[in-house]
C-alpha cells in the first residue's frame, strides 16, 4: 500500500501570468534621477569588459603590492627563488645542449595539456617551455598568502597572473609550438588555411550574438533529449515532462528531477547510453522533469521566489494530482539542487510533508569555500554585474560561459583555440559539448538575488534566507538525503558540497565519484575507469570532516547510479501498475511530446 500524505491545496492549472517587464527606472523608483544616468554608464562598461568589474582588478593589485612593498623578507624570498628557478633552468639547458636527456625541473598543472606533443621534449621547444614554467612557478609564489593581505586579493592576483602567462604561452604561437610546425608541415600550410576560415566564421558569431543551432546529428526529440515522454503542464517559467514508462509495474512514489536553469536540462537526458533520466525509468520509476524556459529582457522581474513557486512548488502540486496520496522523491542538480534544498527546508517549517527523500546531485548549500567562482565575488562585482544586467535584463550566454571557461582557461581556451585555428581541426561535436555551447539567459532580478543573498551572503547557511518573511533551516529538514559530489569539480567543490552534512540532521548518504562537475554525474554503469565512494550519516550523528570521511571510505569501482537506485528503492513503499503521462480529465493532459517546446529557445 502506497504511503498517504498531507497534501497542499492544488494551484491554478491555468498557466502562470506573464511577468512585466523591467523599466529602466524600476530598480531606482524614488532615487534621484541621475541614478539611471549612473547604471546605464555601468551597464556599458560592463558589457565591454564582459561583467568583469575593473574596480576589483585595481583593488586586487594595489592590496598585493602595498603589502609586497612593507615585506622584505618575502622580496628576498623571491629574489632567492628567481635565482633558483634561472639555475634550475641554466643547468637544463646546459645538458640539454649537450645531447643529455636531464629531468624536466618545471612541470605543468594537472589540467593543463598544452604540451602533450613529443616535440615539448626536444630543445629548442623544452627549453621555451621550461622557461615559461619557471616563470610561471616564480609568479604562483609571488602571488602566495601573505601577512596582512586579504586572502581573496592573493587569490585574485594569482588567477590574474595566470591568465595573463598564458596569452604568450609559446604553445599559443605557430612558430613556437612544435605540433604546429610539424602540421604545417604535413599539410603544406593547409591546416592554417582552415584554422583561418574557422577563425573567421566564429567572430562572425562573436560579432553578430548569433547561437549555433544543435546541429543535426544530435537533434534534440530524436537523439538528444530522446526519451519518449509528454509535456503535462506549462507556465510562463517551465514545462514539466512525465516520462513515458518502460517497464509494465513502477514504484508508488514518482521521481521530480529539477535541472540548474542556468543550462538546458537535458544534461540529464543526453544519449541513450548516458541518460540518468532514461536508465531511472528503466529502474521502474515514473520521472518527471522540469524543462526551465530561456528567458529574455522580458522576464527580468522573474525573482528566485518565482523560481521555488512557480517551478519546484507548482510542480509538486501537478505531481500530486496526477499521482495522488503518494510522497515524491525529488532530485536537484547544480543550481537546482541548491532551490532545491531551500524549497524542501520551507516545506519542513511549514509541516508540509510531500517529500519522501532529497537527492541532490553536485549543488552546495554553503559558499564559503565555493571555489575560484569565489574570487571576483565582492560588492564591487555584484553591482557592476547588476548594472549590466539592469541595462539588458538578462545576464547572457558569453557572460557566464565565459567565466567558467576562465578558471580552466588553459585547457577550455587556449588548447581549443590552438586546435581550432592552427591546427585547423574543427570542433567534432558530441552529446556533452552541444549540451555544453547550448546555454541560457538568466533574468536580472532573479540572478541578482542570487548572487547576494545565495552566494555573497551565504544566507542559507547563515541563517539568514527568508522565504515568504521568514527564515528557513536546513536542519529542518527531516526526509531522507542523498548528496552526490564529484572530485574533480570546479564549479561545486566537492569539500564545499560535503558541508550538506554539517547543516543537516536527517539521515545522510555522501557519495563522492570520480569526475567533473558534469562527467562525474553523467557515469552510467559500464563507463570504463570509474569509481566511487560512499557513506553513511545516521540522523544526529556527529559531524566528521571532509578529509576524515575520505580517509575512512574507499573507493568502490564502477558507476554510483545503482548506489543511488538501490536507495531509491529502500526509500518506496512498493509497486503498482505503470502510470501513462499525463491526465486529461484531471486537466493535465498532454500538451506536446517531449522534449517540449521550452528547450529548443534559443
Amino acid at each position: 500500500m502506497a504511503r498517504k500524505t498531507t497534501q497542499k491545496p492544488a494551484r491554478s492549472k491555468t498557466a502562470a501570468p506573464a511577468p512585466k517587464p523591467m523599466t529602466p527606472l524600476a530598480q531606482d523608483k524614488g532615487k534621484h534621477p541621475y541614478a539611471s544616468l549612473d547604471r546605464s554608464a555601468m551597464g556599458s562598461l560592463a558589457r565591454m569588459t564582459s561583467g568583469l568589474s575593473p574596480h576589483a582588478v585595481l583593488d586586487a593589485w594595489g592590496d598585493w603590492a602595498m603589502h609586497m612593498a612593507r615585506a622584505p623578507g618575502r622580496q628576498m624570498e623571491l629574489m632567492e627563488r628567481a635565482q633558483e628557478n634561472w639555475l634550475k633552468l641554466a643547468q637544463f639547458t646546459s645538458a640539454t645542449m649537450l645531447g643529455k636527456s636531464p629531468a624536466q625541473p618545471f612541470r605543468p598543472g594537472k589540467y593543463d595539456t598544452r604540451w602533450s606533443h613529443k616535440g615539448w621534449n626536444k630543445p629548442p621547444f623544452a627549453l621555451w617551455q621550461q622557461g615559461f614554467l619557471g616563470v610561471q612557478d616564480w609568479w604562483q609564489a609571488a602571488t602566495a598568502d601573505l601577512r596582512g593581505l586579504r586572502k581573496q586579493n592573493a587569490e585574485r592576483t594569482g588567477f590574474m597572473m595566470r591568465q595573463l602567462l598564458d596569452t604568450v604561452s609559446p604553445a599559443n604561437f605557430p612558430t613556437t609550438n612544435p605540433e604546429i610546425i610539424e602540421k604545417s608541415w604535413q599539410t603544406a600550410g593547409r591546416n592554417l588555411f582552415d584554422g583561418a576560415v574557422h577563425f573567421a566564421d566564429d567572430a562572425q558569431h562573436v560579432l553578430a550574438h548569433e547561437h549555433r543551432p544543435v546541429p543535426e546529428e544530435f537533434a534534440l526529440g530524436r537523439v538528444l533529449a530522446a526519451t519518449p515522454g509528454e509535456v503535462v503542464y506549462r507556465n510562463e517559467l517551465m514545462e514539466l515532462i512525465q516520462y513515458s514508462p518502460s517497464t509494465k509495474t513502477v514504484q508508488a512514489e514518482p521521481v521530480l528531477i529539477v535541472p540548474a536553469w542556468i543550462m538546458k536540462y537535458y544534461i540529464l537526458d543526453l544519449s541513450e547510453h548516458n541518460s540518468l533520466i532514461r536508465w531511472l525509468v528503466g529502474q521502474g520509476y515514473t520521472v518527471f522533469c522540469i524543462s526551465w524556459r530561456n528567458p529574455g529582457a522580458e522576464h527580468a522581474e522573474l525573482s528566485l521566489e518565482d523560481y521555488r513557486q512557480h517551478g519546484i512548488m507548482q510542480a509538486l502540486d501537478v505531481i500530486n494530482a496526477l499521482v495522488p496520496d503518494v510522497k515524491i522523491h525529488a532530485n536537484g542538480y547544480c543550481l537546482g539542487g541548491t532551490l532545491l534544498a531551500i524549497a524542501a527546508a520551507t516545506m519542513a517549517r511549514d509541516c508540509d510533508d510531500r517529500l519522501a527523500s532529497v537527492t541532490l546531485m553536485a549543488a552546495q548549500v554553503d559558499f564559503a569555500e565555493a571555489g575560484e567562482l569565489l574570487l571576483f565575488l565582492d560588492e564591487s562585482q555584484v553591482a557592476y554585474l547588476e548594472d549590466m544586467m539592469w541595462a539588458q535584463g538578462y545576464l547572457d550566454r558569453p557572460q557566464m560561459s565565459g567565466a567558467f571557461a576562465a578558471i580552466r582557461s588553459e585547457d577550455l581556451i587556449w588548447t581549443r583555440a590552438v586546435r581550432r585555428y592552427f591546427l585547423g581541426e574543427p570542433d567534432l561535436p558530441t552529446d556533452m559539448t552541444v549540451w555544453v555551447n547550448d546555454t541560457t539567459r538568466m533574468p536580472a532580478r532573479m540572478h541578482s538575488e542570487y548572487l547576494r543573498g545565495v552566494f555573497l551572503e551565504n544566507r542559507i547557511t547563515a541563517g539568514r534566507f527568508a522565504v515568504e518573511g521568514r527564515v528557513i533551516a536546513l536542519k529542518d529538514i527531516s526526509v531522507p538525503m542523498f548528496v552526490v559530489a564529484t572530485e574533480s569539480d570546479h564549479i561545486a567543490p566537492w569539500r564545499s558540497v560535503y558541508k550538506t552534512a554539517l547543516f543537516t540532521d536527517c539521515d545522510l548518504h555522501f557519495v563522492l565519484t570520480k569526475g567533473g562537475h558534469n562527467g562525474g554525474i553523467l557515469s552510467e554503469p559500464g563507463h570504463k575507469r570509474r569509481h566511487y565512494r560512499v557513506g553513511h550519516r545516521h540522523p544526529g550523528a556527529h559531524y566528521r570532516g571532509p578529509d576524515g570521511w575520505l580517509a575512512a571510505h574507499d573507493p568502490i569501482e564502477g558507476s554510483w547510479w545503482p548506489e543511488w537506485g538501490d536507495w531509491l528503492n529502500r526509500q518506496s513503499s512498493g509497486e503498482v501498475p505503470a502510470r501513462d503521462p499525463g491526465d486529461a480529465e484531471k486537466g493535465y493532459p498532454s500538451l506536446c511530446a517531449a522534449p517540449g517546446s521550452y528547450v529548443h529557445q534559443a
